[in-house]
């Protein structure tokens, strides 16, 4: 069988991606700071599909707990055959406001977390074959605060892998969604409701999953669920910075 890793995997998109693959007959390997978290999720995926899922508690944000889950990917033994980086967080309030330990731990989460374990992958996958889906936003081509610049430089980094990678067989995929319904503007203390966003801009999670592993297997180096937020995205390319900017402060994506 082969085998998925998935960070952030104990809720929202990366619990979603656990069930969808799951289902499709895939091991797991669960990564989230909770061990009792994970443990939630696998119980019942080993008992209703019968797969093999394996947890492994990480902070993506401490070095010694990252390099375990490096050391995870980069075993030929015990091969993963899809990277799901899925492990971020908002932060509520604008960079000048925020305190900077809480920008620089936003950082490595989203970025060298995720370049870390590509890199461990690639190791692997290279020739082999393999996938990587790196969970990026809509906010990655909008000007919004640090949220914004990291969630583009997954997007420009997949471009450039799933291009670089291609001969090795490995294929990169920055998955973009828009405001999705999952727990992660409550685990910053905001509901959906107080975004001030419309109801129908909001996605399903199962939606977003099931798009982004299909354009994955497609090969597409960029992934953005649903027509309404790829014409959002067409719009951003001709519209001034400062326009999308003061848009984007209405809710976080």
């Amino acid at each position: 069988m082969p085998t998925a890793l998935i960070t952030g995997a104990s809720a929202g998109l990366g619990a979603e991606f656990a069930r969808q693959l799951a289902a499709r007959g895939s091991d797991l390997v669960l990564v989230a700071r909770s061990r009792d978290d994970l443990d939630a999720v696998a119980a019942p995926l080993r008992e209703r599909y019968r797969v093999v899922v394996e947890v492994l508690p990480a902070d993506l944000s401490v070095p010694r707990e990252l390099a375990r889950v490096e050391r995870r990917l980069a075993n030929a033994g015990r091969p993963v055959d899809l990277l799901v980086n899925n492990a971020g967080f908002g932060l509520p309030l604008q960079f000048a406001d925020n305190d900077i330990a809480d920008e620089v731990r936003h950082l490595r989460v989203h970025v060298e977390a995720s370049m870390r374990l590509m890199h461990a992958a690639l190791g692997v996958m290279r020739g082999r074959g393999g996938r990587i889906v790196n969970v990026a936003s809509v906010a990655g081509f909008i000007s919004r605060s640090t949220y914004s610049a990291c969630k583009g430089w997954l997007i420009g980094f997949s471009r450039w892998a799933n291009a670089e990678y291609a001969e090795d067989r490995v294929s990169v995929t920055a998955v973009c969604p828009g405001f999705t319904h999952t727990s992660f503007h409550e685990r910053m203390g905001l509901a959906p409701g107080h975004e001030g966003v419309p109801r129908a801009m909001w996605l399903d999670a199962r939606d977003v999953v099931r798009e982004g592993l299909r354009d994955a297997a497609r090969g597409r180096a960029v992934s953005i669920p649903s027509l309404r937020y790829k014409a959002i995205v067409a719009l951003t390319r001709v519209l001034p910075a400062s326009v999308t900017a003061r848009v984007a402060r209405r809710g976080r994506v």
